[in-house]
Protein backbone atom coordinates (compact mmCIF):
# COMPACT_ATOMS: atom_id res chain seq x y z
CA UNK A 1 0.00 0.00 0.00
CA UNK A 2 1.34 3.96 -0.81
CA UNK A 3 0.95 6.12 1.69
CA UNK A 4 0.54 9.62 0.44
CA UNK A 5 3.55 12.06 1.21
CA UNK A 6 3.56 15.88 2.17
CA UNK A 7 6.44 18.07 1.48
CA UNK A 8 7.35 19.73 4.28
CA UNK A 9 9.75 22.93 4.50
CA UNK A 10 11.88 22.71 7.36
CA UNK A 11 14.88 25.03 8.07
CA UNK A 12 17.92 24.01 9.14
CA UNK A 13 21.76 25.64 9.96
CA UNK A 14 23.97 24.43 7.23
CA UNK A 15 26.16 22.40 9.77
CA UNK A 16 23.26 20.57 10.63
CA UNK A 17 22.36 19.87 6.94
CA UNK A 18 26.11 18.51 6.38
CA UNK A 19 25.61 16.21 9.62
CA UNK A 20 22.59 14.66 7.83
CA UNK A 21 24.01 14.71 4.48
CA UNK A 22 27.07 13.00 5.43
CA UNK A 23 24.92 10.10 7.51
CA UNK A 24 22.46 9.91 4.61
CA UNK A 25 25.20 8.85 2.54
CA UNK A 26 27.13 6.49 4.94
CA UNK A 27 23.78 4.58 5.10
CA UNK A 28 23.02 4.60 1.54
CA UNK A 29 19.89 6.61 1.93
CA UNK A 30 18.37 10.02 0.59
CA UNK A 31 18.19 12.61 2.87
CA UNK A 32 14.41 12.70 3.37
CA UNK A 33 14.62 8.85 4.22
CA UNK A 34 17.33 9.86 6.65
CA UNK A 35 14.44 12.77 8.12
CA UNK A 36 11.60 10.26 7.81
CA UNK A 37 12.99 7.88 10.01
CA UNK A 38 14.46 10.30 12.56
CA UNK A 39 11.21 11.86 12.57
CA UNK A 40 9.36 8.27 13.44
CA UNK A 41 12.14 7.74 16.01
CA UNK A 42 10.95 10.81 17.79
CA UNK A 43 7.35 9.56 17.58
CA UNK A 44 8.28 5.96 18.98
CA UNK A 45 10.49 7.23 21.82
CA UNK A 46 7.93 9.56 22.51
CA UNK A 47 5.13 6.92 22.68
CA UNK A 48 7.23 4.49 24.73
CA UNK A 49 8.01 7.23 27.03
CA UNK A 50 3.71 7.54 27.52
CA UNK A 51 3.58 4.24 28.11
CA UNK A 52 6.57 4.49 31.14
CA UNK A 53 4.83 7.48 32.15
CA UNK A 54 1.32 5.88 32.23
CA UNK A 55 2.55 2.75 34.17
CA UNK A 56 4.34 4.49 36.68
CA UNK A 57 1.39 6.85 37.60
CA UNK A 58 -0.56 3.72 37.64
CA UNK A 59 2.16 2.24 40.23
CA UNK A 60 1.39 5.63 42.30
CA UNK A 61 -2.20 5.04 42.03
CA UNK A 62 -2.41 1.44 43.05
CA UNK A 63 0.90 0.16 44.13
CA UNK A 64 1.95 -3.50 44.47
CA UNK A 65 1.87 -5.40 47.87
CA UNK A 66 5.60 -5.31 49.08
CA UNK A 67 5.07 -9.03 50.50
CA UNK A 68 3.99 -10.22 47.38
CA UNK A 69 7.10 -8.60 45.61
CA UNK A 70 9.89 -10.35 48.07
CA UNK A 71 8.12 -13.61 47.51
CA UNK A 72 8.67 -13.11 43.64
CA UNK A 73 12.15 -12.79 44.28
Amino acid sequence: MVMSRKQVLVQLDDRLVERLDALAERLGVSRSELLRRGATAVLEAERLAEADRRLVESYRHDPQDPIIVESAR
